[in-house]
């Protein structure tokens, strides 16, 4: 009566689920990055300011992630162009990311 059913997950390792390991760790360091920025420079803020980079820090590596594991096990049904177009928005993603990092790093030298 116990049976243990298991399910096929589709499972391919090809551009797009590099792409979806690539966004889950971004997410993860990103998040963490976002963390050390916030606590340094939390006094320093407005309070608009210090929302704006909470829900920031909240909101882009819940996205990251769901579009990282989508990816991962999805990736192999798409397209070559789909594949492309997602590694496109996925670089402008990091970099935005990297740009936004970089600039709050900047002025905790001030």
């Amino acid at each position: 009566m116990n049976d243990l059913i298991l399910m096929q997950v589709n499972f391919g390792f090809n551009t797009a689920s590099l792409i979806g390991f690539v966004q889950i760790i971004f997410a993860v360091a990103y998040i963490l990055a976002m963390i050390i920025l916030l606590i340094q420079r939390a006094r320093r803020l407005e309070t608009f300011s210090l929302i704006l980079y909470v829900f920031q820090t909240i909101i882009i590596p819940i996205f990251l992630l769901t579009s990282g594991l989508i990816l991962v096990f999805h990736g192999w049904r798409l397209d070559p162009i789909l594949q492309f177009m997602q590694f496109l928005v996925t670089v402008l993603i990091i970099y935005l990311c990297i740009k936004d990092i970089v600039i709050n790093g900047g002025y905790r030298n001030r």
